[in-house]
């Protein structure tokens, strides 16, 4: 592949990859740890794209030919493990979504890439992973497959990460985690068999595309503090049910408020407030079907759709929910207690009523049920 061919496909690969960038950056939230490892794939893969060009300056004289050359290869061995060290990340936060457990993985990672940089600059002299003769012509070295054999054993670490935590992640995105290694693993056995061609960082643009329209678009309707829907993914929902009434039977709704949630961050702080959210998203989720959907409305309040097209499953949902909060407080395992206010309803399959009209008198329900508990 001459240069030029190589500029123009690594030039179309980095058009892709800031059209994904700008739009993560504008509509998904920038503070969760998943979104930013994403960012930085894309940055690093942007970045060899570009040092991948430099690299293929070869068999040109002059001055600055043969500086970009022995530059832009000496970056790329570097750098090889960064990368698919962030992929790794990345999926690892997917899994377990805790950002204390996934930054954990710095120091060993940090560790893989030091072995390889100080590999790099000690086999400088001898060209062990690679040289550039007088000609400026690149030439493989003996332990060329070192860095190459580092790129593909964390992006296999990433894979098998994925395929034993299966369980744990949404079926929705489990199959792009799991492709995700397979374009760069075919562009390294390509690579390797037919020289000077690459495709390695091609195919991980090919990967990133998938998961940006598969993973990251989801993430539009997603809480970042609780990993629950908000309000925007809330309403679509909604009124897709309600389109689906007269085709999939009823639904019903509760709202849901925290009861002295203002206490808990006057007297404990912001950061216990946050923890209190958090906590009672999850409590939902566990007392909830996993089919069933949960968002944070606003604030303090919490939205559940569920497939109870009548009182008694509507009364049994909320019964589980009352249950788990009520065990949770009598284990006092936080310094706050989580008490509830709720407003429910079944959908009126007969008169239909449009979303703004049932939310309302779902929050008049609310707000009856907390005057009450407030002995108003």
């Amino acid at each position: 592949m001459n240069l030029t061919s190589n500029i123009i496909i690594n030039c179309y690969s980095i058009i892709l990859l800031s059209v994904i960038y700008y739009h993560n950056l504008k509509h998904i939230d920038k503070k969760s740890l998943g979104n930013r490892l994403f960012k930085r794939v894309i940055e690093m893969t942007s970045l060899m794209l570009v040092l991948d060009i430099f690299s293929r300056m070869e068999g040109n004289s002059g001055t600055l030919y043969p500086l970009l050359n022995s530059a832009g290869n000496f970056l790329i061995f570097l750098l090889s493990p960064a990368l698919p060290s962030f992929w790794l990340m990345y999926a690892h936060f997917q899994i377990h979504r805790d950002e204390t457990k996934t930054m954990r993985l710095l120091l060993p990672l940090a560790a893989i890439f030091g072995v390889n940089g100080f590999m790099l600059v000690f086999s400088q002299p001898y060209g062990w992973f690679y040289t550039i003769d007088a000609a400026n012509i690149y030439h493989r070295g003996p332990l060329y497959w070192f860095p190459v054999a580092v790129t593909g054993c964390l992006l296999l670490a990433a894979f098998v990460l994925i395929s034993l935590n299966r369980r744990q992640i949404e079926k929705k995105h489990y199959s792009s985690l799991l492709f995700f290694p397979l374009p760069p693993f075919i562009g390294i056995v390509l690579q390797i068999v037919i020289y000077g061609i690459p495709f390695v960082l091609n195919g991980v643009v090919i990967s990133l595309l998938i998961v940006n329209f598969s993973i990251q678009n989801s993430h539009l309707y997603t809480d970042y503090l609780t990993e629950v829907y908000n309000r925007k993914g809330l309403e679509a929902y909604m009124r897709e049910k309600i389109k689906s009434v007269s085709k999939r039977g009823s639904f019903s709704a509760i709202l849901i408020d925290i009861d002295n949630f203002k206490i808990i961050n006057d007297t404990l702080g912001h950061a216990a407030g946050d923890d209190a959210l958090a906590t009672a998203a999850d409590l939902l989720s566990k007392s909830l079907r996993a089919s069933d959907f949960i968002a944070r409305y606003g604030g303090d309040e919490f939205y559940i759709i569920l497939d109870a097209s009548n009182n008694q499953g509507l009364e049994l949902a909320v019964s589980r929910i009352k249950d788990c909060f009520s065990k949770f407080n009598q284990q006092k395992i936080k310094p706050y207690r989580l008490d509830l206010s709720m407003g429910y309803l079944v959908y009126d399959r007969d008169t239909q009523p449009p979303l703004e009209t049932f939310s309302k008198q779902i929050d008049l329900l609310l707000y009856e049920n907390k005057r009450l508990n407030k002995g108003g």
